[in-house]
């Protein structure tokens, strides 16, 4: 967008996210049910918008301690993609980014019940629908043969 009058010019940009793609020893991914719009009710994997001046892999950490009470072990960058994220009643267009990661060994969740309503481990050939295509696309990535 641009003004007619001081030429000034307005980008909307997709605003950028950080999720986590959480694996335990059997291969399980780690999902959260949604606990409000959009997509309430729904699964998605942990993670949410980057702060201003934010770099995305610590805003995945930061979410993974705001989300599940632990610092996550961050793993191989998974991928990047363009998504939609409804907000205030207008469609806002994201840049998702995806890591793999770990839980700290003998991790104790602690969720937040006004974002999630519950967590549970899926294996990967058998996982539910996602809230976001951005987060399908994201787990049908290969998987990191091994990280720590």
């Amino acid at each position: 967008m641009r003004c007619h009058d001081c030429g000034y010019e307005h980008y909307v940009n997709p605003r950028p996210t950080a999720s986590l793609l959480i694996l335990n020893d059997r291969d399980e991914l780690l999902l959260l049910k949604r606990a409000r719009d959009p997509k309430k009710g729904m699964w998605e994997t942990p993670g949410g918008f980057c702060d201003t001046w934010e770099e995305p892999a610590d805003a995945a950490v930061r979410e993974g301690r705001e989300e599940l009470g632990v610092d996550v072990h961050l793993g191989p960058f998974a991928g990047m993609w363009i998504g939609s994220y409804e907000f205030q009643g207008e469609l806002l267009s994201v840049l998702d980014c995806f890591w793999w990661a770990r839980l700290p060994h003998g991790a104790s969740l602690i969720i937040d019940p006004q974002e999630t309503l519950e967590y549970q481990w899926f294996s990967l050939r058998d996982l539910p629908e996602l809230a976001f295509s951005t987060m399908t696309r994201a787990v049908q990535c290969q998987k990191p043969d091994r990280f720590e």
